[in-house]
């Protein structure tokens, strides 16, 4: 399958400048692209862009999407309080047969808003990978030791059998320091040494949660887990609220990335995490949503006008961070959070997961500066395409799927019923 997408503006995110021009996918790569590229007749699909911006697709680097059943169920909330006495006690629920019909509502909510990959994680990992492989979605899952449910050799069997998916690969993860016992830590640590994955877990998102561990270990949670060895090959952390100036540098010496989520740590008052001293001190940071349940929204536009908007509170500084700098978060540093170094840039060779932004909407209008209206008055009624794996999968406000999406609501419908009842 060979696609022309003809009279574009194109924002490959190698930088800031936007070129006039075509860009070719050939099967599920870039061909290439560029301003005066020679076209031939011999493709599949042309593509008129009628001069809307292609660019990289965004990648939500936390999320949970299967919570879609617990969506705008358990609000208003503190962190502790929701998690423990909301959400523990109805994720108790789930069964195999679930996860998959749960996570496909939030697939079609990440293509409908401009998002070609998602890292996630939540239960029954073999069931979102099918829900991603049937919707074409591409995915990086979490995978954590549980003597009961995902022993060692499943996990290995998942992370190896997957390593040349073209969709789905697998990395190594722990849900926090204060939730697992000795036994998956000890066991975790034996999955990092075997695979060589990166280490991947919710880190430092309150400060009760910072403090609880010095009272128990003497350190902070990041040192800790970089104690144990957890971190000797990288990895991300998910929200780094409250990081002290020694997690800071261990963080750029071990090439761990931080995935800020402003709107759950807003909306669960967890606090405001130092992107401008993160990004200083030259650790990599990308954004994520958490997930339906904490959220709500699956929304990386909203994200980042978050990010970038509290940090000019937070610091008091109304140049704290640029928006191509929040840009890069929600795109290519979020790439490289996921391991998916091929699908960084709009560049010949990288995975063609882009997307089209309709610039004649009201909120890209006047055409000033293109990379300031995404950050700042973008929403996602301006995706007018998505492309994953050189395929599209949403077009027009209409999903190139193979399912009634209907039939998706419903069925997610009845099982959120089912679920939510907390026994």
């Amino acid at each position: 399958m060979r696609t022309l997408f003809k009279n574009a503006r194109i924002l490959t995110m190698e930088n800031d400048s936007i070129i006039n021009g075509s860009l070719i996918v050939n099967d599920n790569l870039i061909e290439t692209v560029g301003e005066n590229i020679d076209c031939d007749s011999n493709f599949d699909e042309i593509i008129d862009c009628e001069g809307n911006l292609l660019m990289p697709g965004f990648k939500n680097a936390h999320t949970h999407s299967a919570m879609t059943f617990l969506r705008s169920l358990a609000d208003d909330s503190s962190l502790q309080d929701w998690l423990f006495n909301e959400i523990f006690p109805r994720e108790a629920n789930l069964h195999p047969g679930v996860i998959g019909d749960l996570a496909k509502v939030a697939i079609l909510e990440y293509l409908s808003g401009g998002t070609t990959a998602c890292m996630d994680m939540y239960f029954f990992i073999d069931e979102f990978q099918r829900a991603c492989e049937e919707m074409g979605f591409r995915a990086v899952n979490l995978a954590m030791y549980d003597k009961d449910s995902r022993p060692i050799p499943y996990i290995l069997n998942l992370y190896e059998g997957n390593k040349n998916n073209d969709l789905v690969k697998y990395v190594i993860s722990l849900h926090s320091e204060y939730t697992p016992t000795d036994e998956m830590f000890e066991k975790t640590k034996e999955l990092l040494n075997v695979t060589g994955s990166g280490f991947y877990t919710h880190l430092a998102e309150t400060n009760k949660e910072v403090q609880e561990c010095i009272q128990r270990r003497g350190m902070s949670p990041l040192q800790f887990f970089d104690s144990m060895g957890f971190f000797k090959n990288g990895g991300a952390i998910y929200h780094g609220v409250y990081l002290s100036d020694d997690d800071i540098k261990l963080l750029k010496e071990r090439n761990i990335t931080v995935v800020s989520c402003p709107a759950s740590n807003m909306k669960l008052a967890s606090g405001i995490a130092n992107i401008t001293k993160l990004l200083k001190s030259g650790v990599n940071v990308a954004l994520g949503t958490d997930g339906p349940a904490s959220n709500n929204a699956l929304d990386m536009f909203r994200e980042m006008y978050l990010v970038t908007g509290l940090q000019k509170i937070a610091t008091k500084n109304p140049v704290s961070i640029p928006a191509f700098e929040v840009l890069k978060m929600a795109t290519v540093n979020g790439a490289v959070a996921m391991g998916l170094e091929n699908a960084k840039y709009l560049k010949e060779g990288q995975l063609a997961d882009l997307i089209m932004i309709d610039l004649s909407r009201p909120s890209m209008q006047p055409i000033n500066n293109i990379i300031n209206n995404l950050v700042y008055s973008g929403g996602k009624d301006v995706v007018k395409m998505t492309m994953v794996n050189g395929k599209i999968l949403y077009q027009d406000g209409k999903f190139r799927i193979k399912e009634d999406v209907k039939d998706i609501y419903d069925r997610a419908q009845k099982l959120s019923e089912e679920l939510q009842i907390i026994k």
